[in-house]
């Protein structure tokens, strides 16, 4: 099976040229040049659903990249692997394959490659089969929500978050699973954040609105709390013994921040939070010397070498 790729495509791109304000706006073009495959992981997708993330504005507010294609979600069928690529990966993923995934779009480094085009190439590593029982709209929404979880509950070293000792494929890792409280449980990066936490052993605290309790318990939260109540910290601390020691903060907020930090065990944990602010800006009652507060950023989930790593 050969499918035949054109050599331009259209794709929305931040403009040419930088306005007066020193931004780009999303333009329409359609004479933007096909991704390359340059390493053998390397395969090109024919795009057929994205979705929309704040990343994709941001990105180019922060760092305007003129030409750049935006976007990072995206849903389509395999078009063309690299040459060298192993046969395993022409095994799963062979031509018309339907996958989903993540790219990074805006990429000041990289700005030959985004979602929000006809092509995009993407490595064969890093996507996920769509099952012929979803709908792809459905699918397309999994890539920056999933791959955020994953770096901000599992991945280590630098620009990762909690760096739990355990994971979906290794959940006997510790005697004691530990707990673990997602604030901003019901957003959809929190619903799959308890869905990796739950097939990893660990017992979830789940903090939203209680319109959503519901919601998370059928994910798989232990125990639900209010956030707008203003015990919540306190009965967090209750339900642990006074030993939690994790904590993933969707929101990000000086409220959820303050709260996160009062439920932590005053011995001491890591609170990840998935927005970045300046925190010298915050009251001293935001800080704590005993928690580790870290700022994971999903763009590390491939390994390169990220133009951006002053903005979360």
């Amino acid at each position: 099976m050969t499918m035949r790729i054109p050599t331009t495509q259209t794709a929305i791109i931040q403009s040419p040229s930088v306005t007066g304000d020193g931004t780009t706006q999303s333009v329409i073009s359609h004479t933007v040049p096909i991704p390359t495959l340059d390493s053998p992981d390397d395969i090109l997708i024919k795009v057929s659903h994205v979705a929309l993330n704040p990343c994709d504005y941001k990105m180019p507010s922060a760092f305007p990249t003129p030409g750049a294609i935006i976007g990072n979600d995206f849903v389509g069928t395999v078009a063309a692997i690299h040459h060298s690529s192993q046969s395993t990966v022409r095994k799963r993923l062979p031509l018309g394959t339907t996958v989903c995934g993540l790219i990074h779009g805006s990429n000041p480094g990289v700005p030959s490659n985004g979602a929000f085009a006809t092509y995009i190439r993407a490595s064969a590593s890093l996507v996920l089969r769509v099952p012929d029982s979803w709908k792809p709209s459905d699918a397309a929404t999994l890539g920056s929500g999933l791959t955020t979880a994953f770096v901000a509950l599992f991945a280590q070293g630098p620009g990762a978050g909690l760096s739990l000792p355990i994971s979906p494929d290794n959940s006997g890792a510790t005697p004691l699973p530990p707990d673990v409280l997602v604030y901003g449980a019901s957003t959809s990066t929190g619903t799959m954040a308890i869905q990796l936490l739950k097939l990893s052993g660990a017992r979830v605290i789940a903090v939203c609105s209680p319109h959503n309790f519901k919601l998370v318990k059928g994910y798989g939260a232990d125990i639900v709390l209010n956030y707008a109540d203003p015990e919540m910290p306190s009965r967090i601390r209750q339900a642990t013994n006074g030993e939690l020691e994790y904590a993933l903060n969707i929101i990000a907020d000086t409220e959820s921040v303050r709260s996160c930090q009062v439920a932590i065990s005053r011995y001491g944990g890591i609170l990840t939070v998935l927005e970045n602010y300046d925190w010298a800006q915050q009251q001293s009652s935001l800080r704590r010397k005993t928690v580790d507060v870290r700022f994971p950023f999903a763009l590390k989930i491939f390994w390169e070498t990220v133009e951006t790593e002053q903005w979360i």
